[in-house]
């Protein structure tokens, strides 16, 4: 199957997850509270109200691997990413995703990974954010650690991304593509602990979980897709 096929294939997986997503949730009459292995979701910047994005556009420099931007757009589909585990460390599909767990996000339309390395970014010289990597495989620079306050990954909490193999936060800080992707952000890594680097959970399909957390109700089920 050619790349155009793949990617076409995907959207419409995609749009039919979406669809049934909506309608789990109006029928179990309820969302979790917390992100699981498995989900499907857009990732938001709390400082600069730009959305997670990736398509197959190259960086012109640097590594030359795929980019990954920043954008305000809520409805592009592709700011979609999927939560899902290591070589490493399994992700149990429907688990909540820990504060501290080590995770890969895998651009769905793409199937490349979030990724680092000590590449300088284009336009704020910062270190340079790509997607990496075949049908969701690529190495070791696409692990990312959760940081957050409690025991779990909260929807409704901002959380910071740490590149594992640098350190590095996954953060924007405003500068601006022109053509051919003209006012989107740039996406890149940097050392320090800032407003920057705040992301959110926005929308997307949760993977319901077998059993309840400590502190949920028993209706949460396991959703498959």
């Amino acid at each position: 199957m050619d790349a155009f096929n793949v990617a076409l294939l995907s959207r419409i997986v995609l749009c039919i997850l979406l669809s049934l997503s909506f309608l789990w949730r109006t029928s179990l009459g309820t969302e979790l509270s917390f992100v699981t292995c498995g989900s499907v979701i857009k990732l938001l910047n709390v400082k600069h109200n730009v959305r997670l994005h990736s398509h197959d556009v190259r960086y012109g420099s640097g590594s030359g691997q795929q980019s990954v931007t920043g954008v305000v757009s809520m409805e592009d589909s592709n700011s979609y990413w999927s939560v899902r585990g290591t070589r490493d460390a399994a992700c149990q599909r429907g688990n909540a995703v820990k504060c501290g767990q080590t995770i890969r996000l895998t651009h769905v339309n793409t199937g490349r990974n979030l990724h680092s390395h000590y590449f300088t970014s284009p336009l704020s010289s910062n270190q340079e954010v790509s997607a990496f990597g075949e049908e969701g495989e690529g190495d070791h620079l696409d692990e990312w650690s959760v940081e957050c306050g409690g025991s779990v990954w909260k929807r409704q909490e901002a959380v910071r991304f740490r590149h594992k193999a640098t350190e590095a936060l996954l953060s924007v800080t405003g500068e601006q593509y022109g053509r051919p992707i003209h006012g989107q952000r740039e996406v890149h890594a940097m050392s320090g602990s800032t407003q920057h680097s705040l992301w959110k959970a926005m929308e997307g399909i949760f993977i319901k979980p077998t059993e309840a957390m400590p502190g949920q109700d028993h209706h949460y089920l396991h959703t498959e897709l």
